[in-house]
């Protein structure tokens, strides 16, 4: 696929370091309860940890109690989704639709208007302010 922002996987790594490259760029996973913005409740935007895509608004975020940083919707357009069976599981998987990272995975199981809950790595965003 054929993303706006391409680099080599060398060039992710040198940006990102490794751990953030471990999931942003080969679909790695935090451990649940330990990423900075799960229990993160301020005003503004989260954006790609890898391109600095705007991707959720913090309007759009809550606390799902699963350990991840959740929200019930995304920026329109901004998200890509990917049929995900790996784990033996049927998932979809969430993408920066600018660069291709890896964020995490959505589920039809939220408790909000929307039914949905985008389970995001922390490692995979950044905030900013409003």
């Amino acid at each position: 696929m054929k993303y706006p922002i391409e680099k080599t996987e060398q060039e992710w790594r040198e940006q990102l370091g490794n751990e953030r490259y471990q999931v942003l760029r080969q679909k790695g996973t935090e451990r649940p309860h330990t990423g900075e913005y799960n229990l993160h409740y301020e005003k503004g935007v989260y954006c790609c940890g890898a391109c600095n895509e705007p991707l959720f608004e913090s309007n759009s975020k809550f606390d799902a109690h699963c350990g991840w940083p959740s929200f019930d919707e995304s920026i329109p357009g901004k998200v890509e989704y990917i049929s995900d069976v790996s784990h033996g599981m049927k998932r979809t998987e969430i993408l920066c639709a600018n660069c291709g990272s890896h964020l995490g995975h959505v589920f039809d199981d939220g408790p909000t208007k929307t039914g949905q809950r985008y389970c995001v790595n922390s490692l995979s965003i950044d905030f900013k302010d409003k």
